[in-house]
């Protein structure tokens, strides 16, 4: 029999303490690991939202609702401002682009956002069928839109006023879906979107009672978010303070309420980054008093391997064979439990239009999740490993006389 086999057959003499090992070390690994996986994932779709948007600006309000408004599109705006604020802003010498948002509507739980060509590509985004808007009332679905819709290119659909999708619906102005989007990993894969004019003509056709009605409600027509980019790195010292200047509007920089954001976020990475050390140190421990009791019973069995020739390293090396075994299992159990739980909290995000996340995605940081284990196993069996180094054949020839 290997040292490999013996040490497997050992460690499976006594199930339940190698079952509780397993256990703590899973648990303890599978929080790191999921830390990790949840942590790398959202920050990257952050960054990759965040790609060419120097500042967000809406309606007076709470900065950080403006960038999760307007950026990530897991907020309602704080309002809305005069569409002429759009030219304002594109007339500032330090403003290199201005993209506007008009939000408001839903379909099945997706955004319908209002907006131009130049906000596909920010996020460098292409067609998988179909085209462009070309006039109003024609939309582009992202591709998460339209998989869990079913719409193809050529359908209409009716949206819903509100994110909740029991709001009322806008059954006189149907959408004709004009194009789908290729997936692309950013938010535009959980929008519809259209232009600007598509979401006034709607909200204009429900509200309006006659044409002069109609002509009041044209005059003063009204934008959710814009979306700047910079000329220059001197205008992130001067337009937030231009703008924030102007009455009604609010300026909001997404470097700075993201940071806040991912501290926010990462007050319970912390949390259960530490819970999980609490688990892998009673692992270890447990790992330490699970051998010392076995070396204890297997003392003899211990010297008749030294009587048949094997050296004390071998014996000791033994002991450290289990705890390898411990670990592998447990580093193989702890990735799949990580693995498992960032794939279900895909799954609830999904449902909810947020963040994607995914349990297919693996990481490089995950490599110190195996060595983990080894490294605890290891230090778990030292002590016993010694003790199996040091045993004294004679005594215990001694003793069972």
């Amino acid at each position: 029999m290997s040292w490999a086999r013996l040490a497997w057959t050992y460690l499976w003499a006594r199930p339940l303490a190698t079952v509780l090992n397993l256990a703590l070390l899973a648990l303890g690994l599978g929080a790191m690991s999921f830390v990790i996986l949840a942590g790398e994932q959202i920050e990257r779709t952050m960054q990759r939202d965040l790609a060419g948007i120097d500042l967000v600006v809406g309606a007076k309000g709470s900065p950080m609702q403006l960038i999760l408004a307007g950026v990530f599109h897991l907020d309602v705006p704080t309002g809305n401002i005069p569409a002429t604020s759009v030219e304002a802003l594109r007339g500032h010498p330090l403003v290199g682009r201005v993209i506007p948002l008009a939000l408001g509507d839903s379909l099945r739980g997706h955004r319908i956002v209002g907006s131009t060509p130049e906000y596909l590509q920010l996020y460098d985004a292409r067609l998988a069928a179909g085209a462009l808007w070309s006039k109003p009332l024609e939309a582009v679905l992202g591709a998460d839109a339209a998989a869990s819709t079913g719409l193809r290119v050529g359908d209409t659909f009716i949206g819903v006023h509100g994110l909740g999708g029991g709001g009322e619906a806008h059954g006189d102005t149907p959408y004709r879906v004009s194009g789908v989007l290729e997936r692309s990993g950013t938010v535009l894969d959980r929008l519809v979107l259209t232009s600007v004019e598509s979401v006034w003509a709607v909200h204009e056709q429900a509200t309006a009672l006659d044409d002069e009605d109609r002509r009041a409600l044209e005059a003063e027509r009204e934008v959710s978010l814009l979306l700047v980019g910079y000329r220059s790195p001197l205008a992130a010292v001067t337009v937030p303070r231009w703008v924030n200047a102007q009455e009604g509007l609010q300026a909001a920089a997404p470097a700075l309420e993201t940071a806040r954001l991912m501290r926010v976020v990462g007050v319970g990475a912390d949390v259960l980054r530490g819970f999980g050390v609490v688990l892998l140190l009673a692992a270890a421990l447990s790992v330490f008093i699970a051998l010392t009791n076995a070396v204890r019973e297997r003392e003899g069995d211990l010297a008749m391997l030294r009587m048949l020739g094997a050296s004390p390293a071998r014996v000791a090396a033994l002991v450290a064979a289990e705890a390898l075994w411990l670990a592998v299992l447990g580093a193989a159990a702890g990735l799949a439990l990580g693995h498992g739980l960032t794939h279900l909290l895909g799954f609830a995000l999904k449902a909810e239009r947020s963040l994607p996340l995914t349990g297919a995605w693996w990481s490089p940081t995950e490599a110190w999740v195996p060595l983990l284990a080894v490294a605890l196993a290891l230090v778990g069996a030292a002590l016993p490993a010694w003790r199996a180094f040091r045993l004294d054949v004679m005594t215990l020839l001694h003793r069972a006389a």
